[in-house]
């Protein structure tokens, strides 16, 4: 059975996500409204800047059911602003700026520097196949990091080099997937191999 996984369509790389996801053998399709959720069985939020992303949620009457399908167990995966929001706390947020929740960890919004601040490293990602062997590519764009994670969430992945070396950046919750990198935009589907085993795990 073909899993069919949503992306949140109001902002970041949709075009990427769709590619990676249809390259891990998913149906992909984009999210605006609320009929569209209710007719999935997973969904991407792609990166992006998280307080406009909360914003728009709002903005398309999405944030009240998105968040009460993630309550009823609905797989998703965020990547970047997307981990900001299925964070259940965030350090560094807008005023006003509200999350989803699910994940049972603390972001750290920007914490890894400004656009400037970009930059490319290997990690060795739990889970993902092969990574300790052939490590993922993984690009870092004004990410966040996780400072801290509740004993609900399992750590998948951190730095090991830098002067970011140890900070967290890939986790999971159950059938909540999250990491700080954007693994969309370097045409390794291994992370989104995994999040759609997950949505078919879940079916």
């Amino acid at each position: 059975m073909t899993a069919t996984i949503g992306i949140l369509a109001l902002q970041g790389d949709v075009r990427e996500h769709a590619a990676a996801l249809a390259a891990a053998g998913a149906r992909a399709v984009p999210v605006r409204r609320v009929a569209e959720l209710d007719a999935i069985d997973g969904l991407v939020i792609p990166g992006g800047e998280s307080t406009t992303i909360d914003k728009l949620l709002r903005a398309f009457d999405l944030f009240e059911p998105l968040r009460d399908r993630l309550r009823g167990g609905l797989p998703a995966y965020g990547s970047c602003a997307g981990m900001i929001l299925l964070a259940d706390r965030i350090l560094g947020g807008a005023a006003g700026q509200q999350v989803l929740g699910g994940l049972d960890i603390t972001v750290r919004r920007n914490a890894f520097g400004r656009q400037v601040d970009s930059f490319e490293t290997d990690l060795v990602i739990d889970g993902i196949e092969d990574s300790a062997t052939s490590p993922l590519h993984a690009v870092f764009i004004r990410a966040p990091w996780v400072e801290e994670v509740g004993p609900a969430a399992e750590v998948l992945g951190r730095v090991d080099t830098g002067p970011a070396a140890g900070r967290i950046v890939a986790v999971r919750q159950g059938p909540l997937l999250a990491t700080s990198f954007h693994p969309e935009v370097t045409g390794d589907a291994r992370v989104h191999r995994l999040f759609v085993q997950i949505v078919r795990d879940s079916l």
